[in-house]
Formats: C-alpha cells, sequence, structure tokens
C-alpha cells in the first residue's frame, strides 16, 4: 500500500464565524477554528453541545446559516468529491445483505485514490469477518467496518465521530495505533469522543464545545491548567463536622466517602480547589490532622467538568 504525506502547511479545515440555527436553538454559536495537517484534535462537549452539527457541517451535510466553512481552501463538498476527507459517522447506516468485503470493496473503488481492499480490510482489523454479512455484524464489529470505509482511500483529513463505541479494549488499542500512524504520515484526524481518557491519551490539541461555542482550545495539559483547580484528597478518623470543611478557602467541590478503614468509621474527603496551598493551610487551621494527603492536578475529565460548570453558572 503506497500513501502521500501531506507537505502543504494551509489550513485543513477553517471555521469563521459559523452558526446554525434550528428554531430557538442555536446548534453552532459563531464558531471560528483553524486545523492544520498533521493534527490529531478531539472534540469535546457535553450532550447537545453541537458536535454533531459541527461535524455535519464539517462535511457538508449541512449548510450554515452565517459564516463559512472551507476544507483545503475549497468547500467541503469539493474537498469530499476530490477524495481529500474520509469519515466515520456513529450514526452513518451500512447496507444490509451484503458482505463487509463487499462493502469495502465498493468503497475503494469510488475513492479517487484507493487502498486494496485486502489492506483496508487488515488495517481495520475486519479481514476475519470479510465474508459475514453486514447485518450479522455486532455492534463493535459494526464500528470497525465504518472505520474501514472511512480510511479506504488515501485522504488527507479523516474524521471521526464517537469511532471507539462498542470496541473492546485491545480492538481500541489497535484503532488509535492505526490513527497515530495516520497521523505520523500528514494525514489530519479529527475525532468527538465522550472517552475523556482517549482525548488525554491521544490528541495533540482538545477542542471544548458547549452551546455552540468554542470554551477551550489547547492541549490536554492546557485544558487542565484551564480549569484553575487541583485535587485533594485525605482521610480521617471519626465523624467529621462537614459545614468547617465547605467552608475552606477556593473550594469549588466536595465530596465525602467511607474510606473502609479496620475501625470502620473512617471518612474519605475529596476535594477541589482553586488554590491548594490556601486550602491545605486553612485544613491544618481547623485542627484536623489529615491521613494520606494527596495534592495533584485535575485530569482531563474533571478539568472539562470544570470549565462547563463555570459556563452554565455564567448563564444562570
Amino acid at each position: 500500500m503506497t500513501t502521500t504525506a501531506v507537505t502543504t502547511t494551509a489550513p485543513v479545515v477553517g471555521f469563521d464565524q459559523v452558526s446554525k440555527t434550528y428554531g430557538s436553538v442555536r446548534a453552532v454559536d459563531g464558531l471560528t477554528l483553524t486545523l492544520r495537517p498533521g493534527e490529531t484534535v478531539a472534540l469535546l462537549g457535553p450532550n447537545g453541545a453541537g458536535k454533531s452539527t459541527t461535524l455535519d457541517l464539517l462535511l457538508g451535510l449541512k449548510h450554515p446559516d452565517t459564516g463559512t466553512v472551507r476544507l483545503f481552501g475549497t468547500t467541503p463538498r469539493e474537498a469530499i468529491v476530490a477524495g481529500r476527507v474520509g469519515a466515520m459517522l456513529q450514526s452513518g447506516g451500512l447496507m444490509d445483505e451484503v458482505t463487509v468485503a463487499e462493502l469495502v470493496r465498493l468503497a475503494c473503488d469510488l475513492h479517487p485514490k484507493p487502498y486494496r481492499p485486502s489492506d483496508v480490510l487488515a488495517r481495520a482489523g475486519v479481514s476475519q469477518i470479510a465474508d459475514r454479512k453486514v447485518n450479522k455484524l455486532s455492534g463493535g464489529q459494526a464500528q470497525r467496518v465504518r472505520f474501514a470505509l472511512a480510511t479506504a482511500g488515501d485522504s488527507d483529513l479523516i474524521v471521526l465521530d464517537e469511532p471507539t463505541t462498542g470496541m473492546d479494549v485491545t480492538t481500541r488499542q489497535g484503532f488509535w495505533a492505526t490513527m497515530r500512524e495516520q497521523a505520523d504520515q500528514g494525514r489530519t484526524v479529527l475525532f468527538a469522543t465522550h472517552y475523556l481518557e482517549e482525548a488525554d491519551a491521544i490528541a495533540d490539541r482538545v477542542l471544548v464545545l458547549h452551546r455552540g461555542r468554542l470554551l477551550a482550545d489547547g492541549t490536554a495539559a492546557e485544558i487542565k491548567a484551564k480549569a484553575g483547580a487541583r485535587r485533594i484528597s485525605f482521610d480521617l478518623e471519626g465523624e467529621i463536622d462537614e459545614p468547617p470543611i465547605r467552608a475552606l478557602p477556593f473550594l469549588t467541590s466536595l465530596t465525602v466517602a467511607k474510606s473502609g478503614s479496620a475501625a470502620g468509621s473512617g471518612q474519605t474527603i475529596r476535594i477541589q480547589s482553586t488554590d491548594a496551598d490556601a486550602t491545605v493551610h486553612a485544613l491544618y487551621g481547623l485542627g484536623l490532622y489529615p491521613r494520606n494527603l494527596e495534592v495533584a492536578g485535575l485530569g482531563l475529565e474533571q478539568a472539562f467538568v470544570a470549565i462547563t460548570a463555570a459556563e452554565e453558572a455564567k448563564s444562570l
């Protein structure tokens, strides 16, 4: 199988003040962003954030009410007809009563720069089920077939909507190893996911959408830093008086759970704070003696929740 690396430094994707409404709902609200060659980009957001509409606009399945969407300097339709875009949509149906091999062969025949069907089947990990009818596939197998269709030819941009839904751990690891290879060859990979650990481990860049607007754009580390909070956890013996702990300075969240100590009366406290040093200092000022004290940065999931919660609070 031969591949062609992308050498241009021109933007792969450009959204310029793009908006899309459905009745009174603004699914995308003045979205401006640029994707560059070779990036692996995760698109995150709660349900209703506008992720699916953004992907539909990018692929030309919907048209913006205002603003422009450009792929490789042309319209989405022109880029797709030229074979520059491969897409794996969660809602995409598969033809019934054909085999996996027949469907993949058709996708290769239709692509302007096709790969050999046998190579496509192997890369997607579906060679062993090539003779199976598509309507007899499990959910994870169907996802792998959708991936095969998205990579049937030498495309410069690969768009994935919840790509690993239904896949087991081993298959997911193999899938992302293949995606890393695609990015290493100069292709841009854009994926929407609810698996935030995937975004943290895989993406060079993370985009956080909320109510159709771009809240955050940066590396996973930058997104975590943007949340502006740290995690504090510790154990306390016996029953605790929660109100003084909840009144600690710079506290943004607190959970209390049984610590599972032998005495059965211990509590594990987990806190998020925007100034961990001040919070811990005040904690000792209460006369408490925390055990197993740990202070750490937020994971991407906690940062995502913190960023979107802060935005929700602004709208109240």
